[in-house]
């Protein structure tokens, strides 16, 4: 079981902002793309892996089981199982998991795994109020029948459910994602101006990022049925400002609030892909590595607090480890909101909260600035909820052999109230 599990090469579409419409490509050309341009650059053919993992936290209707569409499209053959997995924000790392546990087994040797959402095509739903009148109306018989049906009908009915904010909504506590983060913010006394404030240097971080072109090894570029190229992360602000964040309303909890929709992660659409394989399929394919998985952890903890999931994640990683965070040389930890990331520092540096919550004697200390998302995050590049987790360790390895770094955590917060964490070495 301790047996290593190389990550070979990694892919990932532009993310996409998603702009009150359909964006341009569907969750599987996302996939598709990304997973071609990655497969097309290897030294083997496709039909040649042993399966495909791909997370998903909303796939359409004709793409439930979207991992097998997307291996099926990409030229994979039809002895390749493709499947898919969801894990809410972390169904990427979800899908990286389950193929190292398939790697361990001895089940599988070359997996394509990761992890895909369009978020700008999440449905628009009939109430049930509308779905109850459209039953009795399509039951409805005789004239008659059809006529009682049209006078039970209400103009209220046709109001439309927006798919996206009941997946948002923690259905145990009864909150959206945004209210846990003001939960967070009231806990460990987070002001908006905190906020406001690490959500600018998110914006000017990538954009640095970008112009020295450290995603240029990461970004496969697409190119949409209008023949129009999407090269970048589009949701990047190069112009955030304090000055033009405080403009911002609190958007959950608007009387009391401090979360804004410019101190959060942006809806947004895209994918990412990584190549896993066993130290006998590198063998045997010739094949280079970028690093390794050395080790993941699942954690529970309260819905409303689920911010904290990376906290409580990644610490049991380190334990078994024998490191502290500050002995890493970097962390990526998936920005759902400013309010969270801060919130996951604060809890590192609290000793009631370790010893309460987590059962430490003491707090571990929060994590330098300078080893924490140093090229900026999903605040704002965008968070299509079931590639974050497939991306952040990506562009963790990536940032490793960059700047030759040896060890880093990538980590990240569930709706639901989890935490994933892994543990990578660079090669």
């Amino acid at each position: 079981m301790n047996a290593p599990v190389y990550v070979v090469d990694g892919a990932r579409t532009p993310f996409l902002k998603a702009r009150n419409a359909p964006g341009p490509f569907a969750a599987a050309d996302l996939a598709t793309a990304a997973g071609s341009a990655l497969l097309a650059r290897q030294r083997f053919a496709p039909d040649q892996l042993d399966e495909v993992i791909l997370g998903c936290a909303s796939p359409s209707p004709d793409e439930v089981n979207i991992g097998r569409v997307v291996a099926l499209r990409m030229g994979c053959g039809q002895k390749v199982p493709g499947w898919t997995v969801m894990r809410n924000c972390a169904s990427g790392m979800q899908a990286l998991d389950s193929a190292i546990a398939n790697i361990h087994a001895g089940r599988s040797g070359l997996v394509l795994a990761g992890g895909v959402d369009a978020l700008s095509r999440a449905p628009l739903l009939f109430s049930d109020a509308m779905v109850r009148w459209l039953s009795g109306w399509y039951g409805a018989k005789t004239t008659g029948q059809k006529l009682a049906a049209l006078r039970k009908f209400r103009p209220g009915y046709l109001a439309p459910v927006i798919g996206i904010m009941k997946g948002l909504t923690d259905p145990i506590v009864g909150q959206l994602m945004g209210q846990t983060a003001e939960n967070l913010a009231h806990r460990f006394a987070i002001s908006r101006e905190e906020m406001d404030a690490y959500s600018v240097r998110s914006h000017l971080r990538v954009a640095a990022a970008q112009d020295a072109g450290h995603f240029d090894d990461e970004v496969v570029a697409l190119i949409d049925h209008d023949g129009t190229v999407w090269r970048h992360d589009d949701g990047l602000r190069r112009d955030a400002s304090m000055a033009g964040l405080a403009k911002l309303k609190p958007f959950f909890d608007r009387k009391y609030g401090r979360v804004t929709a410019g101190n959060s992660s942006q809806i947004t659409d895209g994918a990412a892909w990584l190549l896993l394989a066993s130290e006998e399929a590198v063998e045997r394919h010739g094949l280079t590595p970028l690093g390794r998985i050395v080790d993941s952890q699942w954690a529970g903890l309260d819905p409303a607090q689920m911010g904290l999931g990376p906290v409580h994640a990644a610490l049991p990683i380190l334990q078994r480890h024998g490191l502290r965070p500050n002995e890493l040389d970097a962390w990526e930890i998936n920005e759902a909101f400013a309010a969270q990331v801060i919130a996951c520092q604060r809890a590192l540096a609290d000793i009631d909260y370790c010893r309460g919550e987590l059962g430490l004697p003491g707090a571990p200390g929060a994590i330098d600035e300078e080893r924490l998302n140093v090229d900026g995050g999903a605040v704002a590049q965008g968070h299509p909820v079931g590639a974050s987790g497939a991306r952040i360790v990506l562009h963790l390895l990536h940032r490793l052999r960059r700047d030759g770094g040896r060890r880093g955590v990538a980590a990240i917060c569930i709706g639901g109230g989890q935490g994933g964490a892994m543990l990578v070495e660079a090669c």
